[in-house]
């Protein structure tokens, strides 16, 4: 909102500083001071309000050490992260942009999403929560939406370079053509480094191209259900789902800023995508939202954010990811996810294997996901949760290196 009414007194009457709302620059820093400073300061009502509700962790016993205290601490912190996140994101952000509205709904609903599986959690006493099956089809539903969005909607586009070249006082410049809609993204490590997912149905013949939305549309609520699983199941200890998601968003948003500008990616030869420069302002605030909460979850923690927090954190990066064409970089970037959910699924997998063939199920870790294996080899949550995050900063690094590393 201030956005626009800075530049409408910066159109009208020439306010003196108005003009600086339309720098995203100055927007972003504002959006992650913003934030900060609402989860910090109004982090802790909250905290103090779930407290008086008894609104409160129940702890199932696993046999870890130090568990047993953790029980009663409040839960759905979530609440914290969503609402420190909105509200600099409607007051500095373009909320027009398409981009922006689809990252306002995904947080909304998936905030719903985890927030009725609290709700059942905690008042009618059901340690399941929401049924998979519900759970999965709100997941599905959204990557329905943001697939079908990211398609049809006319103001997702790229702008391509024209491959012809212009000469001029011997100099030869590479210009950019119009506006096109597009389903292609990037491909780390590759030189050619474009992926059309009309490729896939090439075999249909001539049009192929009119029907990539039944390649990409699947592919995007594969992801967006995916990454939220896995923010889901890494939410386990202490400050380790929300730290290493600020990692994770941070090195999004810099793809963001990258792809927006259109001198950017055109040095690192990477799509120019119009408007999406405005993601960095959300960015901005969720980062800040997911630090500011780090401030009452870190070690002891003092609050956790539930499925509130942890499906939302997960949704909102795989839909940026998405948006930016970063998604093949997943695997990567969000590395201690996969891990987690692959630890899982080896676990499961292998458990029921074993019991069918030898009658009883043998297990890979002591207790999956990964972080409860280190857990159940003593060590100590804080230091598990720094070394996830060592981890996550040498992937970031990996991930933001294969703009240049072809």
């Amino acid at each position: 909102m201030l956005y626009y009414l800075f530049e409408y007194l910066e159109k009208q009457y020439q306010l003196p500083g108005a003009g600086l709302f339309q720098f995203l620059t100055f927007r972003a820093a504002m959006s992650v001071l913003l934030s900060l400073l609402i989860a910090m300061v109004y982090g802790k009502r909250i905290i103090l309000f779930l407290q008086k509700k008894q609104i409160g962790e129940s702890i199932r016993d696993l046999g870890l050490e130090g568990q047993k205290q953790k029980a009663g601490t409040p839960t759905m912190g979530g609440l914290i992260i969503i609402m420190s996140t909105l509200l600099p994101v409607i007051l500095f952000a373009d909320i027009k942009n398409i981009y922006v509205i689809l990252l306002i709904v995904t947080t909304v609903w998936m905030g719903i999403i985890g927030f009725i599986d609290d709700y059942i959690k905690i008042f009618k006493k059901d340690k399941e929560g929401l049924k998979g099956r519900f759970k999965v089809m709100g997941q599905v539903g959204l990557g329905l939406i943001v697939g079908i969005t990211l398609y049809f909607h006319p103001a997702v586009t790229i702008k391509e370079k024209d491959t012809s070249t212009i000469t001029e006082n011997f100099k030869v410049e590479r210009v950019f053509g119009e506006e096109t809609k597009a389903v292609r993204t990037n491909v780390p490590f590759f030189k050619n480094n474009e992926l059309d997912y009309a490729d896939f149905i090439s075999w249909i013949g001539e049009g192929a191209e009119d029907y990539a939305w039944l390649i990409f549309i699947p592919v995007v609520i594969l992801i967006v259900t995916a990454v939220s699983n896995g923010a889901n199941l890494t939410d386990g200890i202490d400050g380790l789902a929300a730290g290493s998601s600020a990692i994770i968003v941070l090195t999004l948003g810099i793809f963001a800023w990258v792809s927006g500008n259109i001198e950017f990616s055109d040095y690192l030869d990477i799509f120019y995508l119009p408007r999406v420069g405005e993601l960095v302002v959300f960015i901005a605030a969720f980062v800040g939202a997911l630090v500011g909460f780090l401030w009452y979850n870190t070690y002891p923690a003092q609050v956790f954010m539930g499925d509130t927090g942890s499906l939302t954190i997960g949704g909102v990066i795989a839909v940026i990811a998405i948006i930016v064409r970063k998604e093949l970089l997943i695997p990567i970037l969000c590395g201690i996810f996969f891990a987690e959910s692959l630890s899982v699924m080896l676990q499961v997998g292998y458990f029921k294997h074993t019991k069918k063939k030898y009658g009883e199920g043998k297990r890979i870790f002591l207790m999956a996901p990964l972080h409860h294996h280190y857990q159940k080899k003593s060590y100590h949550e804080s230091k598990i949760v720094t070394r996830f995050w060592i981890i996550g900063i040498m992937l970031a690094i990996i991930s933001i290196v294969t703009l240049k590393i072809r």
